[in-house]
C-alpha cells in the first residue's frame, strides 16, 4: 500500500485559494481515478476536485469552510503500492508525540506557523462561547486551531475569555500579518455585535467569503478613480426594439441592449488597448486577447463568466454567450474555463435601476465599465427640449495602469459608437 495526498488545485487563472464547501467523501470510502472528492468554492469558479488516484480516503484534513492556498493538503487517499507512508516511519513519529507532550499529557506542536488561520466553524464556536482563541493551544497541522479543540474545552468548561490568566503558558506567536497569499485573504474576526431578539445570524458562505476577499483585495492594492459619461441611446434603443420580436422567433434568445454595450466596449478596446492591461508590479501587460468579462448575480452571489475574443463577434454572438452564461451561472454549472481570461469587465447594473454607481475593479484587471439603465430624459438639442433615452456609463480604473487622458478618450469612443447605432451602420449578424 501507499499514500498520496490530494491537493488544492488551481481553479482558474489568479485563483490563489479555494474553500471546501461540501466533502462528497468520508474517511473509509473507497474511490475510483477522476470520481470527485469535494466541491470546491473560489472567487472565480465553483468545482469538483477529482481524485488523482484509486485507492481508500484515510484522512479528510480540511473542514467544510475551510480556504486553503493552492497546493494545500486536503485529503489522503491509501493506493495499491509500496509500504504507506505512515507505517514506513512509526517511530519517528512516535518518539516526536512524546517528546511534545507536555506534563497534562497534551500534545504541544512546536510548528505554529498556521496558529492563527482560524476556519469559519471555529470563528463561530468561539464567538458563540467567547473564546480567546489566542488563549488555546492548536493540535491540527502548524498549531491550527480545530473545533474539536474548542469542543474539548467547552466540555471541561475551562474556557480562557480575553483577559483571564492561564496556567498553561502558550507558545509565543507573532502578530505581525501572516506573508502568504492564503493567509492575506483569511478574514479576521469580526468586532462584536450585540444580538437582540429577533435578530437574524447569517453564517459566511465561502462564495460570499472569496468575493469579500477579493474586493478587499482590489481595494486595498488598487488605487480607484472614476469618470462618467452621459449617452443618447435613443437610436441604438428604437433599432434593438424594431429587431427584438423577429429575432427572439428566430434565434431563441433575447437581443439584450447589454450586448450592444459589450460589443461598443470590445471594438473600442481594440482602438485604445492600454486599457486592456493588468498591473504586474514592476511592468504593465498589455493583453492580445479582448476578453470581456460580465458580472452575473444570483440571490446570494455574484459571478464573472468571460465572453472570449469579444472583438471577433457579431452582437448576435454575443447576445448568444451572454444568454449562455448567465443560464450557466443560474444552474451553477460554470466551469473553470467560463471563468478564465478576462481581461476587461462589463457590468450591467443598470438591470436593477441603478443610474449611477462605481464599480469595484476585478482584480488584477485595470478597469470596469458599469453600463447603467437607460431612462428617459428631456434633453436640450438646437435649443429645444426633446425626450431621449439617456444612459451613463462610470467608470472605475486603476490609476497605476490608466490615466484620465486615456480614459477619457475611451469613453468618448464607447459614446460615439453607441450614440450612432442605428440599422443604417449596424450589422447585427
Amino acid at each position: 500500500m501507499a499514500t498520496e495526498r490530494i491537493t488544492m488545485p488551481q481553479l482558474g487563472e489568479s485563483v490563489t485559494e479555494g474553500t471546501i464547501s461540501k466533502w462528497l467523501v468520508a474517511v473509509g470510502d473507497t474511490v475510483n481515478k477522476y470520481d470527485p472528492l469535494a466541491e470546491v468554492m473560489t472567487d472565480k469558479v465553483n468545482a469538483e476536485v477529482p481524485s488523482s488516484f484509486s485507492g481508500t480516503i484515510t484522512e479528510l484534513i480540511a473542514e467544510e469552510g475551510e480556504t486553503l492556498a493552492v497546493g494545500e493538503v486536503i485529503c489522503v487517499i491509501e493506493t495499491a503500492g509500496g509500504q504507506t507512508e505512515a507505517s514506513a516511519t512509526p517511530d519517528v513519529e512516535v518518539k516526536e508525540e512524546v517528546a511534545e507532550k507536555g506534563a497534562g499529557g497534551a500534545i504541544e506542536h512546536s510548528d505554529t506557523s498556521k496558529k492563527l488561520r482560524y476556519s469559519p466553524a471555529v470563528l463561530k464556536l468561539s464567538q458563540e462561547h467567547n473564546i480567546d482563541l489566542a488563549q488555546v493551544n492548536g493540535t491540527g497541522s502548524g498549531g491550527r486551531i480545530t473545533r474539536k479543540d474548542l469542543q474539548k474545552l467547552i466540555e471541561s468548561g475551562q474556557i480562557p475569555t480575553a483577559g483571564q490568566q492561564v496556567e498553561k503558558a502558550t507558545p509565543q506567536v507573532s502578530r505581525q500579518p501572516a506573508t502568504s497569499t492564503a493567509n492575506k485573504s483569511e478574514p479576521a474576526p469580526g468586532p462584536h455585535v450585540p444580538v437582540a431578539v429577533g435578530d437574524i445570524e447569517i453564517p459566511v458562505s465561502g462564495v460570499r467569503k472569496a468575493i469579500a476577499a477579493n474586493m478587499l483585495r482590489s481595494k486595498h492594492e488598487a488605487p480607484h478613480a472614476w469618470t462618467m459619461v452621459e449617452v443618447d441611446a435613443t437610436n441604438m434603443v428604437a433599432y434593438r426594439n424594431s429587431l427584438k420580436n423577429e429575432f427572439k422567433q428566430k434565434e431563441g434568445f433575447n437581443l439584450t441592449f447589454f450586448a450592444f454595450f459589450v460589443k461598443a466596449v470590445a471594438q473600442a478596446l481594440k482602438e485604445f488597448p492600454q486599457i486592456n492591461s493588468m498591473w504586474a508590479g514592476d511592468k504593465i501587460i498589455q493583453k492580445k486577447d479582448i476578453n470581456i468579462s460580465i458580472a452575473v448575480a444570483t440571490e446570494d452571489a455574484l459571478f464573472v463568466p468571460v465572453i472570449k475574443n469579444a472583438d471577433e463577434k457579431s452582437i448576435k454572438g454575443i447576445a448568444r454567450e451572454i444568454s449562455e452564461l448567465a443560464a450557466k451561472v443560474r444552474a451553477g454549472k460554470l466551469s473553470a474555463d467560463d471563468m478564465q481570461g478576462g481581461t476587461f469587465t462589463v457590468n450591467n447594473t443598470g438591470s436593477f435601476g441603478s443610474v449611477q454607481s462605481m464599480g469595484i475593479i476585478n482584480y488584477p484587471q485595470a478597469a470596469i465599465l458599469q453600463v447603467e439603465s437607460i431612462v428617459q430624459r428631456p434633453v436640450i438639442i438646437n435649443g429645444m427640449i426633446a425626450v431621449r433615452d439617456m444612459v451613463n456609463l462610470c467608470m472605475s480604473l486603476d490609476h497605476r495602469v490608466l490615466d484620465g487622458l486615456v480614459c477619457g478618450r475611451f469613453l468618448a469612443r464607447v459614446k460615439d459608437i453607441i450614440e450612432t447605432t442605428s440599422k443604417e451602420n449596424t450589422a447585427i449578424y
